[in-house]
């Protein structure tokens, strides 16, 4: 069993339901979560919302959204709704700031996990 998935499950990420979208290859899985670590989704998704781009930030947003449900990482999956529908409706509150901040806090833990060896 692969260390990184063992870890995710235990953060409450739906690997078991994302290795199907990844054939049941753990090692492929692995290497995509190594990459989507370092989607530029991230940053441009800060800087859009840091210029109040709300057209820019819906796409970074909704591609963050489209890659982290596919990973099944629930936990991040729940935060990234909360920035992409406000957006979707046209707004961009400061509140999406704060939830922006929440996802990069969270995702400090996810690359940790990416950058373990054997991970």
């Amino acid at each position: 069993m692969n260390a990184l998935l063992t870890e995710l499950r235990n953060r409450g990420c739906d690997v078991d339901g994302a290795l199907v979208r990844f054939l049941n290859n753990e090692a492929f899985y692995a290497k995509c979560f190594k990459k989507f670590i370092d989607d530029p989704a991230f940053a441009g998704l800060g800087e859009a919302l840091k210029s109040k781009d709300v057209d820019v930030a819906f796409r970074h947003a909704h591609t963050l959204k489209g890659l982290i449900a596919n990973m099944g990482l629930t936990p991040l999956y729940d935060l990234t709704v909360q920035i992409v529908e406000p957006l979707r409706a046209g707004q961009c509150a400061d509140d999406l700031d704060e939830l922006y901040q929440r996802l990069m806090e969270e995702m400090k833990t996810y690359r940790i996990l990416a950058n373990r060896d054997g991970a």
